[in-house]
């Protein structure tokens, strides 16, 4: 394949997975999470089986595009599942905590998948994790419980989603989710090949480096919603995780050292999701839980967007140029128009009237 058509893959499965967040969101608060998050664990693991069996692109790229319809039956309900056990004032928190099972099974893909690739097949951890996940999701089902205090199901209506589209702080959420996910699975994606086809670095190298770097990814998810919730302060977590990151990236274009560019691999790593919990709790804290699915789902489209666009944007480059570097200065430019969006959304913090805050809070700082 080339670089365009790797892009392509993954860039399909993110379209068709955004485009069905705010359904599934509406979803989650009208028929609650567990069924919904259930689906999402089957579907998406049984396809992960298929993929691990095609024989042709276009049934790789079918099974993509199914994947992302499954994989987005995960997200909105997971964060209500999870989320429902912790009190209001830490929900930035909670939502940091989500990631970090996906981030556990992530850091054991990149250790034990290119070991079974070199002694056996590409095929064999897809089949092997993916039946691993199907009997997961049916024990989930049975022994799976919901939070008492997450309430009943929202009688939400459609026209409860339109309203949405009529608040400045969910425009400017969702700007700055398309340019969250747009730096971090554009770095995900192409950075192992930039090590691998650039750097020359083997696969097992390469597959332990992504591995350490998922493991720093994890526990700062949680450090990110600790430090939003504790300081009252979500802005100052997403203001200076993107200083950060135009840092670091920046180091990936110009040292040459390996040494150095492992150093930054790993810093960028520490920010690149820090303010997922913040962005997350944001709209929550504004506009009250009632249609929290929704606007989990509202953000969450605008985020994969970005993915799509930057996957696919960052691999054409690749083709075009003969490098990353033009692909990851498109990231520094990203990074620059969300510190744009962090004043702005500071400035809607300070001024939204009826804006519900965090239980125990007195106001200061706003």
């Amino acid at each position: 394949m080339s670089f365009t058509q790797g892009g392509t893959l993954s860039a399909v499965a993110v379209l068709v997975y955004a485009l069905m967040q705010v359904p599934v969101g509406y979803l989650t608060d009208r028929f609650g999470p567990k069924r919904l998050f259930f689906i999402g664990v089957l579907g998406t693991t049984i396809l992960a089986l298929a993929l691990g069996l095609v024989t042709e692109y276009w049934q790789a790229l079918a099974v993509q595009a199914l994947s992302g319809c499954s994989r987005a039956f995960l997200f909105a309900p997971g964060l209500a599942l999870l989320s429902g056990w912790f009190p209001p004032h830490r929900q930035a928190t909670a939502m940091g905590l989500y990631l970090v099972g996906m981030f556990v099974g992530t850091i054991t893909l990149d250790i034990v998948g290119p070991l079974l690739v070199a002694h056996y097949s590409w095929r064999v951890p897809f089949i092997g994790f993916a039946s691993l996940g199907i009997i997961i999701s049916f024990i989930f089902a049975r022994f799976g419980r919901v939070s008492s205090s997450r309430g009943g199901q929202q009688k939400v209506t459609i026209g409860e989603i339109l309203r949405l589209f009529r608040y400045r702080v969910m425009w400017v959420c969702g700007i700055l989710q398309y340019i969250r996910l747009a730096i971090w699975q554009g770095i995900e994606f192409w950075l192992p090949s930039l090590l691998i086809e650039e750097k020359g670095l083997a696969l097992q190298l390469t597959g332990l480096l992504i591995a350490i770097r998922t493991g720093i990814i994890a526990p700062s998810n949680m450090l990110g919603g600790y430090i939003s919730d504790r300081m009252k302060n979500p802005v100052l977590v997403i203001g200076l995780s993107l200083v950060m990151l135009a840092v670091t990236v920046g180091l990936f274009i110009v040292v040459k050292s390996m040494v150095l560019l492992i150093v930054a691999i790993f810093i960028n790593a520490l920010f690149v999701q820090m303010y997922f919990g913040p962005l997350f709790a944001f709209p929550v804290e504004i506009l009250g839980t009632r249609t929290a699915g929704i606007s989990r789902g509202f953000s969450n489209l605008f985020a994969n967007l970005g993915a799509f666009s930057f996957i696919y944007l960052l691999g054409g480059l690749r083709d075009f140029t003969g490098s990353f570097d033009s692909g990851f200065y498109a990231i520094i430019g990203l990074c620059l128009i969300g510190l744009v969006m962090t004043f702005v959304l500071a400035r809607l913090r300070r001024t939204t009237p009826g804006r519900q805050p965090p239980a125990g809070h007195t106001g200061a700082g706003f």
